[in-house]
């Protein structure tokens, strides 16, 4: 299936008119619209695209779909077409798909992705006259624009060029693979269009081909109980609030949350963006997809978007295609917490100590053990070193809630350059002010807040550690072992 070449001509229709019209067979896919929609463009059996048979009885395509004819709302899905022939001299081969709501064949149902250089994710307004191309690249995200004018709402995946190569002169049949990531909420059947051909081995031309297509219709899995939210809370490790922010990270407690438990991997990233479903759970908060790292059917651990406003705000959780009843959430612009961790050595009684860590003096701290825990003398923690924080040495502390850094990192995205707070923190050991080396977004973390603070001069025993924001004290009462 070749792209015919859109020439256009800066002459006048004289000049024009003088000039053979040229029609190229290219090994590119086709331009968006011919894989057989209802109202669209076809399924490039026409002069312009290709010549030859439909549907003759030497052929077919065929898609192959991981979980049957059904698909579970949210969850990706692995898919891969087949173009067969039994006709030796059919050598070359190419195809366009595109997936639609069966109630509604000029609305997408989800979304299709590259996942090798073999295929070419093609986007296209609703009256198939703007178009764009994106090529697959390792490690970036696969999406078309959403602030294209007109909007680029259809998706259609197809052979590339590279694909088109690797394919060609083999005989009997050819295989091409990708992944489709289905509506987030059960939008009924969804329809797939398919459109394929096997052509001539060589130079690509448009004549001799063998053109085959077929629809799929595929339904929702049933769903079980609908998901219900009761509490949501900043991680309980970073203070507990009631009160959330942009790019916080939070806890959603409740039932039917999820269907199994864990927590996300390499896999679910998309280059450096954090993954908005694991296995169909996912969050939403003003509208806005949140990042989800945790899922069980009790918990949910997620990163609120950074677009969230602040005000009283709607929280639900999708899992497994049915929605929760909508939760009523607090956003605040800042809502600041240090990492103290409300559990045994760093709760003693009444005392909360934040977690703090240093690499000691003339070591080499290559992994996380090497590093030393700063607590009372005496407190041991298995496989780690411990002991009181000396004056003058660089502390590392987490955060949650500090708000935007410079220069901008979008929310959701993984750490890899140094950056600064744009809101301004001071902190104190016992109301002595101490330097902060570094204050902004944790490198190759997400959504984590990082502080390098020297610990002041100050005298030994357990002295509180607070921290100001522009002028605004935190609320977490802490404290830091200090001995000389």
């Amino acid at each position: 299936m070749q792209r015919q070449r859109k020439i256009f001509w800066a002459k006048t229709a004289v000049i024009f008119a003088a000039i053979p019209l040229l029609i190229w067979a290219h090994e590119y896919g086709p331009d968006p619209g011919y894989c057989g929609v209802p109202n669209e463009l076809g399924n490039c059996l026409a002069v312009g695209c290709h010549t030859g048979t439909l549907n003759g009885s030497t052929g077919s395509v065929s898609v192959a779909f991981p979980n049957g004819l059904t698909y579970s709302p949210g969850v990706k899905q692995h898919l891969v077409v087949t173009i067969s022939d039994s006709t030796t001299s059919q050598k070359a081969w190419g195809f366009q798909l595109t997936p639609r709501l069966a109630g509604s064949t000029g609305t997408m149902a989800g979304s299709l992705a590259s996942t090798d250089g073999n295929t070419l994710l093609m986007c296209s307004d609703a009256n198939l006259f703007t178009e764009l191309a994106v090529n697959f690249t390792a490690g970036q995200s696969q999406v078309c624009p959403s602030t294209n004018k007109p909007a680029l709402t259809l998706q259609y995946m197809e052979h590339s060029m590279d694909g088109y190569t690797a394919t060609l002169n083999k005989t009997g049949s050819a295989t091409y693979e990708f992944d489709w990531t289905p509506p987030a909420t059960d939008q009924g059947n969804v329809t797939f269009y398919v459109a394929a051909n096997s052509g001539p081995g060589g130079v690509p031309v448009q004549t001799n081909a063998h053109i085959y297509t077929k629809t799929y219709t595929l339904t929702a899995a049933a769903t079980g109980p609908s998901p219900m939210v009761s509490k949501v809370v900043s991680a309980s490790g970073f203070g507990d609030f009631s009160k959330i922010a942009p790019g916080t990270w939070i806890e959603i407690t409740g039932t039917n949350l999820a269907s199994n438990t864990r927590i996300w991997a390499g896999g679910d990233f998309s280059g450096v963006n954090a993954p908005q479903s694991l296995d169909g759970t996912s969050v939403s908060i003003g509208g806005q997809p949140a990042f989800v790292y945790y899922i069980s059917p009790t918990q949910v651990n997620a990163l609120v978007p950074g677009n969230v406003v602040s005000g009283s705000q709607q929280l639900t959780v999708t899992a497994g295609g049915a929605a929760s009843a909508a939760f009523t959430v607090a956003v605040s612009a800042l809502e600041p917490g240090l990492l103290a961790l409300p559990q045994s050595p760093w709760l003693n009684g009444s005392t909360q100590y934040v977690v703090a860590q240093t690499c000691d003096a003339g070591k080499t701290c290559l992994l996380a053990t090497d590093l030393t825990f700063i607590l009372p003398a005496g407190t041991s923690i298995p496989g780690y070193p411990v002991r009181p924080a000396k004056p003058g040495e660089t502390l590392t502390i987490y955060g949650i809630g500090f708000g935007p850094v410079t220069p901008d990192i979008p929310v959701g995205q993984i750490v890899g350059a140094s950056n600064q707070l744009v809101n301004a923190v001071q902190m104190q050991v016992n109301k002595v002010p101490a330097t902060l080396t570094y204050a902004g977004l944790a490198p190759s973390q997400v959504g984590l807040y990082q502080f390098n603070m020297v610990v002041p001069a100050v005298p030994d025993g357990d002295w509180p550690l607070t921290f100001t924001q522009n002028g605004t004290a935190g609320t977490q009462t802490l404290t830091l072992s200090v001995h000389q």
